[in-house]
């Protein structure tokens, strides 16, 4: 019973969706099932209600058009009237003016204010045409600010798509590049439209599949920040990171191309690893090479993006040897030892010290004294655990190196007092180091 009222729910909510929008949801649904062998009930569920939706749109009567709003192209839950006089559905006419529209989008006459006033004849009259008909009318939506795609929206959207790669205007292609960029930002709904359109990304980036990247760097850098700002859309992860044209192109940009353009390929990067099968997709295209590089040349922010998705990357072992050899660790020295971004740094530094090669390169590069240095000067409690973590790890891994802290000790306690006065972790460590070098110098006495 639960289940038939679950569903007759979903039904009821899906009569509210335009025909197009079930054809897309549909569509979605089928392609999960149909190339992923793992798909979910969840999808046949939702396919099948699809269906009926579809099926319960044909056998319903067309509701009159001036129950329609004009920009959403539905019944209206929640009927306002504008200064022009004209009636909207509340949350589109909201959008509409949100994003700085200040005319009728009927009669395109200016509006003498933005005040909505609630129509409520014409609620009362959907309200018994849905009655009439067997349909429950919804409240309005809750909340506004989640973002709505109107058919309007998506037409706009695709125009700009198709001016991209089909126009051989190249001052147009920069023009509509740099408003899908600042819409893909403004309304992260806007990011869904890529999921449902297989071949939208490929469209979007037709611009840069023809001679070199970054041949025009403003065209370049708003194309790969769009697909920076789409790939934190969850659900596009994977359609993004799979299409063969994305990571090649965001790779070459990472290496030819304006510092925001490197900067947000490194971004794009970082959000597309967070899916596990990614990784080795960007791994193969070769981009730890040109991230280490963004890291020791970049500015602040360019460096926190290229941290970031080393970091990403690195929590696959196997790439963390790839990370090293690719001089990381060079670079991430330096960059403490100036005292830049050091808590970034110093994560990379104990990921990264699981790698044999790391260690012996910390050595050559004076790590321990550097290590120490920061746990005296340093106010940050995690930063003093992340140094004595990767001193522990240079100790055990080289006892050697245990009479360099002993001299630091002698003078200066400072591993001793990290293990009175540090966080839990770092005072398990310290203690250790502590008792290896007292049982290393007891040993070296009795010898």
């Amino acid at each position: 019973m639960a289940e038939s009222s679950k569903q007759g729910g979903t039904l009821q909510a899906l009569a509210w969706v335009s025909a197009d929008a079930l054809k897309r949801e549909l569509q979605r649904r089928v392609n999960c099932i149909v190339e992923d062998a793992d798909y979910s009930i969840e999808d046949t569920d939702e396919a099948m209600h699809c269906l009926s939706a579809l099926k319960d749109l044909k056998l319903r009567p067309a509701p009159p058009p001036e129950y329609l709003c004009s920009l959403s192209r539905q019944l209206m839950k929640d009927p306002v009237v504008l200064a022009s006089g004209r009636t909207y559905d509340r949350p589109f006419i909201e959008r509409w003016l949100k994003i700085g529209n200040r005319t009728c989008p009927e009669t395109k006459e200016v509006l003498s204010n933005l005040d909505l006033i609630p129509n409520l004849l014409m609620r009362e009259l959907i309200s018994l045409w849905c009655k009439e008909h067997g349909i429950e009318l919804p409240g309005p939506p809750l909340d506004k600010d989640q973002g709505i795609i109107t058919e309007a929206d998506r037409d706009r959207f695709n125009s700009l798509l198709q001016i991209l790669s089909s126009n051989d205007d190249v001052p147009e292609k920069i023009k509509a590049a740099k408003q899908v960029r600042m819409l893909t930002k403004q309304f992260p709904s806007l990011r869904a439209f890529f999921e449902e359109d297989s071949i939208a990304v490929t469209k979007l980036l037709d611009p840069l599949m023809s001679g070199n990247v970054n041949d025009h760097p403003k065209l370049q850098e708003d194309l790969i920040t769009t697909v920076m700002n789409i790939s934190l859309h969850d659900a596009n992860k994977k359609l993004v990171a799979t299409n063969p044209v994305v990571i090649p192109l965001l790779v070459e940009s990472l290496t030819f191309g304006t510092l925001e353009t490197r900067s947000n390929s490194a971004a794009a990067l970082c959000a597309l690893s967070l899916l596990e099968s990614n990784k080795c997709i960007i791994m193969k295209a070769g981009a730890l090479e040109p991230l280490v590089k963004l890291l020791d040349e970049g500015p602040l922010l360019a460096m926190k993006d290229a941290a970031a998705a080393i970091y990403s990357l690195s929590l696959v072992k196997e790439n963390r040897a790839i990370a090293v050899f690719e001089g990381a660790i060079k670079v991430i020295m330096k960059k403490i030892t100036d005292r830049i971004l050091t808590d970034k740094m110093l994560v990379l530094l104990v990921m990264l010290s699981s790698y044999d090669k790391a260690i012996e390169q910390m050595i050559k590069l004076d790590a321990i004294s550097c290590l120490l240095s920061i746990i005296k000067e340093d106010t940050s409690d995690n930063n003093k655990e992340h140094c004595i973590a990767v001193l522990h790890t240079l100790c055990y891994n080289d006892r050697t190196r245990l009479q360099e802290m002993w001299r630091d000790e002698s003078v200066n306690g400072t591993i001793a007092n990290l293990a009175l006065n540090g966080t839990t972790r770092a005072k398990r460590k310290a203690k250790e180091i502590v008792e290896q070098i007292e049982k290393y110098f007891s040993g070296a006495q009795t010898s």
